[in-house]
């Protein structure tokens, strides 16, 4: 009984924990900037140690790739106009049919929490020398290198294909065209 006891009481400690942490977690959805900046430090503070140390050139490695695969995610939209049929949903094909808004295989935010949790793996991994395995670096880089390339090679074809663009660059301005004059207001007083 009082095994159960404890294992409610660890239970309880737990499931306080993780709500707690979700909600830090689900604070941090408003900063962007701020959640790409602290994991560009991070991947420095990584880089740093890396370097450092000399070594964990296979965790590096696994890293590179975790990232890549993220980034082929976030690229990609969530419905594959070569896989499903084209009546249903999907990326707008001409020009006369419906925009619909691109929509990711793998949101903003979930890419950039998977990779947060990958560098932070990959930073504690470091102070442990069992993943400290002997590679020449070089030809993890080459394989790396070429493996990016032919990677986006293809994604840009696809997006070609397909027409559609993983970004948006904002709101489209019209220029003057677009304002409009209110009689009576103060901006067309301080014109005359």
């Amino acid at each position: 009984m009082d095994q159960t006891a404890a294992e409610e009481q660890v239970s309880s400690f737990l499931d306080g924990a993780g709500r707690r942490f979700q909600h830090y977690v689900d604070k941090t959805t408003v900063w962007v900037k701020t959640r790409w900046i602290s994991l560009l430090v991070l991947m420095i503070a990584y880089g740093i140690r890396v370097y450092m140390v000399k070594g964990f050139y296979i965790v590096t490695y696994g890293l590179g790739i975790y990232m890549l695969n993220l980034l082929i995610g976030f690229l990609s939209p969530a419905v594959d106009p070569e896989t499903e049929d084209q009546d249903e949903v999907g990326l707008p094909t001409r020009e006369s049919s419906e925009f619909r808004p691109f929509t990711r295989k793998l949101p903003e935010f979930k890419f950039w929490f998977s990779a947060i949790r990958a560098v932070l793996i990959s930073i504690i991994m470091t102070f442990f020398s069992c993943f400290d395995l002997p590679v020449f670096w070089p030809i993890l880089l080459a394989y790396f290198i070429i493996l990016v390339i032919l990677t986006m090679k293809d994604r840009v074809r696809h997006m070609m294909k397909h027409k559609y663009l993983p970004f948006s660059l904002g709101k489209k301005s019209y220029g003057d065209c677009a304002k409009v004059d209110v009689p009576g207001s103060k901006a067309g007083k301080d014109d005359k």
